[in-house]
């Protein structure tokens, strides 16, 4: 039998027209309302500029028309608003809406803005070499056997074409592992006299000229001995060692232009019995980036003493960022080789060139495809 207590009972017309919604009738059911919170006192309510306020979606718009900021308003009632056509409640939507806090003011005025930000940031004017140039005595160069600008394509220069694209790539490469300087720096050395290193150092920088957004500035490191200028037929000057020696000399007044589009070359300078004291001083590195100052196209090649008959390579090894050790394939021992690599241990990129091989396992020969016609 049903119990009469569970028996629904008919609605009257007005509960009928509107029907009570879930939370209404939980309030009623439960009588939550006396759960709620005590009200607050007057004198801790905050600010009106300080609380967040809530405006329906559709004021949100209205307001989004107008220019001027309207007046805090007061909070909507909590009452739900009713859909004028179906007459279901709508759920309210608000927006939260914050005043951003005021700016804070600048100590320093604005039109002194700039002026610090360029002193933090000074301006690196780049270093044009403007000493004066001389004709390289092209058959001189033919009759040395070295590269010849402007003439025909021979295996000396497809050879050194190919080395030089490696340690243009090497430099490239540095360059972006942030070397600094010291990535456009090339040590070209060998570990006894007589083994090629000077006819490399030339040859290796005329290769270098031909580049079309490269120049290269040939540095002739070799004090006791230099032969640079002899082997290109050009007089010489002050040099490096006299820049080292004066703090009141440029080292770039003593570069020497040339005929040659992109070829410069430092001389030596005067002889002295302390070259290798004076790379060592602090003086050398600011020198040295002299010399490439605001040009990232610029190679500098420095043809030094033989490593094992004179200090200063070891000294040079430590500002280049890769040394090309020259070895002769008929004179050169494998106990010399290994004592100028340990020499050359402050540069950290060594590579070992072969020179005068007169045989090829692979019977290679460059510069003969040129040779050949239609």
């Amino acid at each position: 039998m049903t119990e009469q207590s569970k028996i629904p009972l008919p609605q009257s017309e007005d509960e009928a027209e509107k029907p009570a919604t879930l939370i209404e009738r939980v309030v009623r059911n439960y009588d939550l309302v006396k759960l709620s919170p005590a009200p607050i006192p007057e004198d801790l309510v905050p600010p009106v500029k300080q609380r967040r306020r809530y405006r329906r979606a559709e004021e949100v718009v209205e307001d989004a028309q107008v220019t001027p900021v309207a007046e805090p308003e007061t909070a909507p009632s909590a009452e739900a608003s009713v859909a004028p056509e179906s007459g279901t409640p709508r759920p309210e939507v608000v927006v939260p809406e914050v005043v951003a806090p005021a700016p804070e003011p600048v100590s320093a005025a604005p039109s002194q803005l700039p002026a610090v930000q360029d002193a933090a940031v000074p301006a690196v004017s780049p270093v044009v070499f403007s000493g004066p140039r001389h004709t390289v005595n092209r058959q001189h160069l033919r009759d040395q056997g070295l590269i010849v600008p402007e003439g025909s394509v021979t295996a000396l220069l497809e050879e050194f074409r190919i080395v030089k694209r490696q340690l243009l790539l090497n430099a490239s490469q540095l360059a972006q592992q942030g070397m600094g300087a010291a990535a456009q720096r090339i040590l070209i050395c060998s570990p006894h006299p007589g083994e090629g290193k000077s006819f490399t150092s030339v040859n290796l920088a005329l290769a270098i000229a031909a580049e079309k957004e490269s120049e290269v500035l040939l540095v002739d490191a070799d004090f006791a001995k230099p032969s640079v200028l002899s082997m290109l037929g050009i007089p010489g000057g002050r040099g490096l060692m006299d820049a080292l020696a004066d703090p009141e000399l440029d080292v770039a007044d003593c570069v020497i232009g040339t005929d040659i589009s992109g070829l410069w070359v430092l001389p030596a300078g005067n002889a002295t019995n302390s070259d290798s004291e004076y790379l060592s001083s602090s003086r050398t590195r600011g020198v040295l980036d002299r010399l490439t100052q605001g040009a990232p196209n610029r190679i500098v090649i420095f043809d030094s003493p033989p490593a094992l008959a004179a200090s200063p390579a070891a000294e040079l090894a430590k500002y280049v960022g890769q040394a090309v050790l020259v070895a002769r394939a008929d004179k050169t021992a494998q106990g010399a080789l290994e004592d100028a690599i340990s020499l050359l241990a402050g540069c950290p990129n060594i590579q070992l060139l072969l020179n005068a091989v007169h045989f090829s396992p692979s019977g290679r020969r460059f510069g003969s495809y040129y040779g050949y016609g239609g």
